[in-house]
């Protein structure tokens, strides 16, 4: 069962806390070691952390007997970590400069199962905008994505770093893409994976431009250099938009501390052996292999995810 909903807090903790009180024991032929429930926080509407966070919940629901996991649908990163941390979640995607943010890395009851690949930030806006650069941001109306998500945060991170008073709105992908192609913003900041569906939809429609954040990233990568890293949107991602300079964010795959090794230790081997089937619905999860897997940079591995990489060291 793979559930969604609203994306407002309440209503999501609702909703997961419902599935979580969902039994706590399988009883079938090799169960999954020590929960009957779990549930994965993933994102909002027309962002990869919704599409992907729901493969990777089918994947595992298909491969741990005993176990149902359920994905539900957040706000992204911050959601995700608030639903981990009150453990109304166990499983959730967030990008590596959140859960910096939260003290992950002091130790908070949650910790990694891997690194998955990377986010890149996104400025988007409609061909005959005057935006040229992020400096002309200022006094405009623009979507820094919905609250409590990882392009929130980041994109809060770098309007304040370069001094940009823009007037913030915070929308989801896809109501940012709306909202753009109507006229309503003038630009739309995204955080996610290549492509991301808001923007490629938007793409094939309208005549959009990304713009050039070189500079940004140069930035941010000086400042945060375990965080933020120079990237570049490859020109065949998007219909019609060339290769565009920006910054890239590493996202992981979250566990509560308290799961049993066993357990995720299966949920790590599940994860690398389903890359590939992963990789035919969405593009970045070819990026998931075991050599990077463990890049997880300050946030600790899970005890049961680190067992699983010592016994299956790459040749």
């Amino acid at each position: 069962m793979h559930l969604s909903g609203p994306t407002r807090r309440d209503a999501l903790l609702s909703l997961a806390g419902g599935a979580a009180a969902i039994g706590v024991s399988g009883c079938t032929r090799d169960p999954a070691p020590g929960i009957g429930e779990l549930v994965v926080a993933t994102g909002p509407p027309g962002a990869v952390y919704r599409e992907i966070g729901t493969r990777i919940a089918m994947l595992l629901d298909d491969e741990l007997d005993g176990a149902e996991v359920t994905s539900v649908e957040t706000g992204a990163s911050h959601d995700n970590l608030v639903l981990l941390e009150d453990a109304e979640a166990q499983l959730g995607l967030s990008d590596l400069d959140s859960v910096l943010s939260t003290g992950v890395a002091e130790g908070n009851g949650v910790s990694a199962v891997g690194r998955l690949y990377d986010s890149f930030v996104h400025l988007v806006v409609m061909g005959g905008a005057p935006v040229r650069s992020i400096d002309d941001l200022s006094g405009r109306p623009v979507s820094i994505g919905e609250v409590n998500s990882g392009t929130e945060f980041t994109v809060g991170q770098i309007l304040e770093e370069a001094g940009i008073g823009a007037d913030t709105v915070r929308l989801d992908q896809a109501a940012s893409a709306r909202a753009l192609a109507d006229g309503e913003i003038d630009a739309m900041f995204s955080l996610t994976g290549l492509p991301t569906p808001a923007v490629a939809g938007l793409a094939e429609d309208h005549d959009v431009r990304l713009v050039d954040l070189s500079g940004t990233a140069d930035l941010m990568a000086g400042l945060h250099p375990d965080t933020y890293f120079p990237a570049s949107i490859p020109a065949t991602t998007y219909v019609g938009l060339p290769a565009c300079p920006t910054m890239s964010v590493p996202n992981l795959l979250l566990c509560r501390t308290d799961l049993p090794d066993p357990l995720v230790a299966r949920i790590t081997g599940a994860l690398y052996r389903g890359a590939d089937t992963l990789a035919e619905e969405r593009p970045e999860a070819a990026q998931i292999n075991v050599r990077t897997g463990i890049s997880t940079g300050v946030v600790p591995l899970h005890p049961g995810a680190a067992q699983w990489y010592r016994e299956h060291k790459p040749a």
